[in-house]
């Protein structure tokens, strides 16, 4: 089982999509990208994902992918 990360498409286009396609070149994530995840001020913020489905976000795109790869370290079980 891998971790999952998802990211809203509004926030994608609000600047994570950089952290979005690094994160979905790792084969060991399942990445995925919905409409909304609900999230909407959060998504108006800063670049957010869900991991697991726990928020998790960055100032930059590179502190996503930063704070999203420490989270799984810390809390990911298998």
């Amino acid at each position: 089982m891998k971790p999952i990360i998802e990211f809203c498409v509004s926030n994608l286009a609000s600047g994570s999509q950089e952290a979005f396609e690094k994160l979905e070149r790792d084969p060991n994530l399942d990445v995925i990208e919905y409409g909304c995840l609900s999230y909407c001020t959060r998504c108006s913020e800063s670049p957010f994902a869900l991991v697991n489905g726990e928020v998790v976000n960055g100032a930059t795109p590179d502190e996503l992918v930063s704070n999203i790869y420490t989270h799984i370290d810390q809390t990911w079980l298998f």
